[in-house]
């Protein structure tokens, strides 16, 4: 017989889909409640106050419903950081090397600076010095959600002739992605200089070139 796991349901067996015998319907609104709760409690408590009950609660479900889907706090956060960095950012394609970056600094800047991502990510980032497995997670998500799209831009130069074929790609993504991120999460600076997205996107357009 089938259950649902959050909620269960008392409509007529034909109105259901089947499913094998036993098996627990995990509905995919309840998992997105609890994902979006638990963006919103990290930066509202970081991840040490962090619990499962304070993610319930903002959810609107049980305690159980967490429990079905992951069996601990640790595990749940590493989900949703893993997640990132499968979505990772658009791939930026205004034709030239400069305007690519321009857009990918202007697309990652806004990123970094929405309040909810600018209170997590530094929590996680001092909740990695102290647990390997985030510290991983954290990697994998920060480097990998900007490799995809750096190596896009970097290849789409290379095929314009913009920048030397066999470029150093660790090289260039350090160099691309290196100063805003510096600047936007490690010191938060709380507000960029004007033009400093253009400005940022030309030194690194001539250090590419120059590699």
């Amino acid at each position: 017989m089938t259950t649902n796991a959050d909620e269960p349901g008392t409509a007529p067996a034909r109105t259901r889909r089947r499913a094998p015998a036993g098996a627990a319907v995990l509905r995919e609104d309840v998992t997105e409640a609890i994902r979006a709760a638990v963006f919103e409690e990290l930066a509202a408590v970081g991840y040490a106050r962090m619990s499962i009950e304070g993610i319930a609660r903002r959810a609107g479900v049980g305690k159980t419903a967490v429990y079905r889907r992951w069996r601990s706090k640790l595990h749940l956060v590493l989900d949703l950081v893993s997640a990132i960095a499968v979505q990772g950012l658009p791939a930026p394609d205004t034709g030239t090397l400069e305007g690519d970056l321009r857009l990918l600094y202007e697309l990652t800047s806004r990123a970094l600076r929405h309040p909810v991502a600018s209170q997590i990510i530094p929590d996680l980032q001092a909740e990695a010095a102290r647990n390997p497995e985030i510290a991983e997670a954290m990697q994998k998500a920060l480097r990998e959600g900007q490799e995809g799209v750096a190596s896009g831009i970097v290849a789409a130069a290379e095929a314009r002739g913009e920048v030397r074929s066999g470029i150093d790609a660790d090289l260039a993504l350090d160099l691309i992605s290196g100063p805003l991120y510096w600047r936007s999460v490690v010191i938060r600076s709380p507000k960029l200089p004007k033009g400093y997205l253009g400005s940022l996107a030309r030194a690194t357009t001539a250090a590419l070139k120059a590699l």
